[in-house]
């Protein structure tokens, strides 16, 4: 008798365990904003200022939304520069996943989009309905007028910058002429239906680092920016 017992409390006990893990393992499903596509961009094409003005462009619009209590970073990354005689040790690479801290980040309205680094670089929820801006709007994409899906990135899909030879940073974030820069489509469409045009962070490269050329692509010049705490 003792035993059959024991059996159902030790299988509720069970049951209860698997279910905390299984909320560990997931994490909350809504929470303050931590994430969010800058509802302006520079206003100067890919010139950000650099990596610096980029973050600087994150906090500002976080703290008009109310959200400046945390520290925003860019989701942006920068090629190194190779080995040579002036700098025999080279200059490393700047990765945008290596910025942004180690989630869950939350779009305005509280719905999830990644649990942690690995999540939003393998099956984010990130799409059109949810990359949102700090103000909790939408932003236009492909198939509407203008379209304005381009994000940019200068980021491989695993979020690590490229190698320097070619230019996909609109020179570290600092030209508004020459150079292009690497952009993702937030809302997950593009004229063929393939991975590239499906990414989030690593569609194309723009046409050029000027507005009007980021404009042509089908962008305006935003970014994501992620709360690192």
């Amino acid at each position: 008798m003792k035993s059959r017992l024991a059996r159902p409390a030790a299988m509720a006990a069970a049951t209860l365990a698997a279910a905390v893990l299984g909320a560990c393992a997931t994490g909350p499903a809504t929470g303050p904003m931590s994430f969010f596509i800058t509802s302006v961009g520079s206003g100067n094409g890919a010139n950000l200022g650099g990596l610096a003005g980029a973050d600087a462009h994150c906090q500002k619009l976080a703290a008009a939304a109310g959200a400046g209590g945390k520290t925003w970073r860019a989701y942006l990354s920068v090629p190194g520069a190779f080995p040579n005689q002036a700098n025999p040790a080279g200059v490393p690479s700047v990765h945008a996943r290596d910025r942004i801290g180690g989630g869950p980040w939350f779009n305005a309205k509280g719905a999830l989009i990644a649990r942690d680094v690995a999540h939003l670089h393998n099956g984010n929820h990130l799409n059109k309905e949810t990359g949102l801006d700090e103000k909790g709007q939408g932003i236009k994409g492909r198939g509407d007028t203008p379209n304005e899906h381009d994000i940019l990135t200068g980021s491989r899909a695993d979020g690590t910058a490229f190698a320097p030879q070619t230019d996909t940073t609109c020179k570290a974030w600092t030209s508004s002429t020459d150079g292009s820069a690497i952009v993702g489509h937030h809302d997950r469409i593009g004229p063929l239906p393939e991975n590239w045009a499906r990414s989030w962070n690593f569609s194309h490269q723009s046409a050029g680092c000027s507005q009007e050329a980021l404009v042509r692509t089908g962008g305006a010049g935003r970014f994501y920016c992620f709360a690192t705490n």
